[in-house]
Parts: C-alpha cells; sequence; structure tokens
C-alpha cells in the first residue's frame, strides 16, 4: 500500500486523445512523470517554446464556462476533470502536454483520466507531501451562494445543488476523499446542461464539441440522453468533481471540510483567494496531527 504521506507521479506516461467540449478541436494529451515537488503543470506543445503554466489558483484567468488557467498569452482550458482525477489518487508530480488550448472532455466525467491513470500505476517517491490544513474556519457568501472551509480530519467535501427543476430540486452529497470513493462515488458523474442552455451557447459559437456522448442535458421535464443517468443524483456528483477539481488548485491536498451551496467554478475561485489570504485560519505541515484519509484508516481518522 502506499504511504499517504509520501508524494506521488504516474509511473508510467499515458496518452489520449478527444475534443474540446467549448472549441470542438481535436486534442491530443500525454501525462508524463514528474519529479518530486515539481507539482502539477500544464504544457501547450503546439506553441512556439512550448510553454508551461503551473495549475494553481493564482493562475486563473476565467471561470465563465470551465476553470482556465494561463500565463503569457497562453491558456489552458477545462482542466477541472483532469485535476480531479489528480487528486482521487492523490498525484501530486506531473507534466500535462497537449497540443490545444482546451483538454478533451472525453465523456464528460473524470472517469476516462482516472482509469488510464490507474492504470499506468501511481509511483510512490521519496519527498513528504505538503498538507494545508484547515484550524479555524473561513466562510464567503453571496445571497444563496456559499462556499465554507472548517477543521477536520480528513479530505471531507459537502456539496450542495438546487435547480428548480423537477427532475433535480435540492441535492445533497458528502464524501471523505480517497481513491476508492472517488472511484465508485464521483469519477463518472457527468457535466450537465439544459437544453436551452446548450441551444443559446451554440448560437454563440460556444459549446462546439458538446453531444450527448459527453453532456447530460436536461429538457423540460427529464433527461435527452437515451441511456439516461448513471446516479439518481448525477447532478450534485459532478459538482463535488468540479469542486474537488477546483480546490485542488491551493496545490496541495486539504485537510478540513468544504462545504459549498449553489457554488461553481467563479465561486470556488473567489473562496480559494479568501481562503489563501486568511493566513491565520490554515497552516501547512508534511506532519499533520492526525491520519490522512485513505481506503484503509479513513475510520480511524474521522474517530480521531
Amino acid at each position: 500500500m502506499l504511504n499517504p504521506y509520501r508524494q506521488r507521479t504516474v509511473a508510467h506516461a499515458i496518452t489520449c486523445s478527444g475534443i474540446g467540449v467549448h472549441s470542438g478541436e481535436k486534442v491530443n494529451l500525454t501525462i508524463r512523470p514528474a519529479r518530486e515537488n515539481h507539482g502539477i503543470r500544464f504544457v501547450r506543445t503546439d506553441l512556439p517554446n512550448a510553454p508551461v503554466i503551473a495549475a494553481l489558483f493564482n493562475q486563473v484567468v476565467d471561470t465563465s464556462l470551465a476553470t482556465v488557467l494561463g500565463a503569457g498569452g497562453c491558456i489552458i482550458s477545462t482542466i477541472e476533470h483532469l485535476m480531479a482525477a489528480f487528486s482521487g489518487l492523490a498525484i501530486d508530480n506531473v507534466r500535462v502536454e497537449l497540443d490545444a488550448y482546451e483538454m478533451p472532455i472525453m465523456d464528460g466525467s473524470a472517469r476516462p483520466f482516472f482509469e488510464r491513470l490507474q492504470k499506468a500505476g501511481i509511483e510512490e517517491q521519496s519527498a513528504r507531501k505538503h498538507f494545508f490544513v484547515i484550524k479555524d474556519p473561513v466562510e464567503l457568501d453571496d445571497g444563496d451562494r456559499f462556499v465554507g472551509a472548517y477543521p477536520a480530519r480528513s479530505q471531507k467535501f459537502t456539496c450542495t445543488v438546487s435547480y428548480d427543476h423537477p427532475l433535480i430540486r435540492n441535492q445533497s452529497i458528502t464524501i471523505d476523499l480517497n481513491e476508492q470513493v472517488f472511484a465508485e462515488q464521483v469519477c463518472a458523474a457527468r457535466t450537465f446542461g439544459f437544453l436551452q442552455d446548450v441551444e443559446k451557447m451554440k448560437r454563440f459559437g460556444l459549446g462546439r464539441g458538446g453531444s450527448l456522448e459527453n453532456v447530460v442535458v436536461i429538457d423540460d421535464t427529464g433527461i435527452v440522453n437515451p441511456e439516461g443517468l448513471r446516479f439518481e443524483d448525477e447532478f450534485v456528483r459532478h459538482k463535488v468533481l468540479d469542486c474537488i477539481g477546483d480546490f485542488s488548485l491551493l496545490g496541495m491536498p486539504i485537510l478540513g471540510h468544504i462545504v459549498t451551496h449553489k457554488s461553481g467554478h467563479a465561486f470556488n475561485l473567489a473562496f480559494l483567494d479568501k481562503l489563501f489570504n486568511s493566513k491565520d485560519a490554515w497552516f501547512t505541515s508534511t506532519r499533520p496531527a492526525y491520519p490522512v484519509s485513505s481506503p484503509a484508516n479513513i475510520q480511524e481518522a474521522l474517530a480521531i
């Protein structure tokens, strides 16, 4: 069993291809192992000098339709599903190369990335992980939107969504993040959109790569996709997937309980900025005072 306190990378390089959900452009993606303390970095191999962007919240330049990193005139769009897969496997160090500006949407979930990473294997490294430990509550609210971070002895997420639609209404989920939970409860949940919004985006030249193969489409009464839903509450499960991906942009795993209500990428990132600047509410440590969640010790961690 891998040591939850040690840094990790992939054992072997993996490749995949697909289209960007908004751009409609084909993209080839390669994920390579990286040295200790390298972090997660994206590389645009299609541009001169192959510019590199670190996967950190202060590199986010847009959150209107997805989480987008940018630096020096270069962008990497729609990174949240891959970032969630890295978090689900507790991967710290990789080099992500792509030959277009937008990540492939695959099937609209994190499962294709997660399964490829599992198959490639995870390599334990010698250096210790750095953990972002919440010691005092931090909250951000704006009307009915809310995000909070609270002390906890695991990586815990609670997400709630509320839509005026008979199929969704109010849905909530709480998870303690580890590989097994991510695999069974989160990674297969697909991105979703309302038919009227999808049609509007396409009129404005957006969502060019979206289809029933990679988006759950909702009309006035139900699901347009002939295969239906993967989970009865797939909508909130995808929201927690996005939340995991966004919060991974702190650059280290969080030990704390993240609670969101009707939040999205923009509000998640606004909260990360507030959290990071609330210096008295957190600390970083390579030796947290309580166990780190893993399938083997999660109950013990919660009991202490």
